[in-house]
């Protein structure tokens, strides 16, 4: 999932191609075919990836856990694959609109997906609410940070939904890691892991073919979502994905992104800036507004400037408790244990 979108900068990007209609294919390089399916939420599209490879194809993410996405594959498996079946899965991370198919055509397809180990444990452990993954545990949390329990109930969220985006999850994976490089076809493709929106989120570079499938990585008009959540309470996963976004600032600039969301662009060093300013300027709002002592709810308004009564609650949340570890991780902020039970930050003297 992803945040509100940012600016316009369709005059600051090359976008040589133009969306095509939900379940369907086009052909945006030498055998490689771009994938869009169809999501049921504000962010209502994810684009998937196929590539030619030998006498196979490798797919790269798999699309939402529904009835409607298994129907759009079968029809492409049938039409736009040229008699070559899917040979490899490979999965960037574990968030349900990129693994949820992965079980099920694990057992159509008797393939084993290829994905980083922390991505894997984490899909299961999301699956089943361990682990801290649970509504109990994010409910605590939440509330620690000042958001009202009543506001979460109101949002839907409740145990079981990541579940329905994903099952069944496939019980066996092929490791891969950071650094690893993947023959796929005529070219090689290196594995850069990111942090941040996920815990070991893979993308995949290959130069031969002048190409970056990013992910959620590098997304062309919105800021992916990155959160705190109540299994890593202290973290600073605002710190780890800037730091991911240098692994890739040495890419040609004349790569083509193929992005999880938005359409394929040309400009990695312009988009790395841009992501950079943002989280910049809303760390800069942040702390100015750190005047008293405040909690992560109080603070939210100055990220967002509207009220979440829905599912996207969550995600505000956890990014406004992101830029807020990140400041108290650079001792920008304090963070303070108030008598009430409450986390309370403040700027530092």
């Amino acid at each position: 999932m992803s945040s509100r979108p940012q600016l316009d900068i369709q005059g600051e990007l090359r976008y040589p191609f133009e969306a095509h209609a939900s379940g369907t294919t086009q052909e945006i390089a030498p055998g490689v075919l771009w994938v869009r399916m169809p999501l049921p939420f504000a962010l209502d599209h994810i684009n998937l990836w196929l590539v030619a490879d030998g006498t196979h194809w490798t797919m790269v993410d798999c699309g939402l856990a529904t009835n409607t996405t298994r129907s759009l594959w079968e029809d492409i498996f049938a039409r736009d694959l040229g008699g070559r079946a899917i040979g490899r899965v490979i999965v960037t991370h574990y968030h349900p609109d990129h693994i949820g198919l992965a079980g099920w055509l694990s057992a159509k397809l008797n393939v084993v997906p290829w994905m980083t180990r922390g991505e894997f444990l984490t899909a299961h452990a999301a699956c089943h609410s361990v682990g801290g993954t649970g509504y109990a545990p994010l409910r605590h949390f939440f509330a620690r940070h000042g958001l009202a329990p009543a506001r979460l109930e109101a949002a839907g969220v409740k145990d079981g939904t990541y579940r329905r985006g994903v099952e069944p999850l496939p019980e066996t994976f092929r490791r891969i890691r950071n650094g690893d490089r993947i023959a796929i076809g005529d070219h090689s493709w290196q594995v850069i892991v990111g942090y941040g929106h996920a815990p070991e989120h893979a993308a995949l570079a290959s130069g031969g073919a002048g190409l970056l499938i990013a992910g959620d990585m590098l997304l062309p008009r919105i800021s992916t979502n990155v959160s705190v959540w109540p299994v890593e309470p202290d973290g600073d996963p605002l710190g780890d994905f800037l730091d991911s976004l240098d692994r890739f600032a040495g890419l040609d600039a004349g790569t083509l992104v193929l992005p999880s969301h938005g359409l394929p662009f040309r400009g990695i060093p312009t988009r790395i800036g841009q992501l950079k300013a943002h989280h910049a300027s809303r760390l800069e709002k942040l702390a100015a507004v750190c005047d008293g002592e405040k909690t992560a709810a109080e603070l939210m308004p100055a990220l967002f400037r509207r009220e979440f009564t829905d599912y996207q609650l969550l995600f505000a949340m956890g990014e406004t408790i992101a830029h807020l570890n990140h400041l108290w991780h650079k001792g920008v902020v304090q963070r303070i244990a108030c008598p009430d039970g409450l986390w309370r930050f403040v700027r530092a003297a």
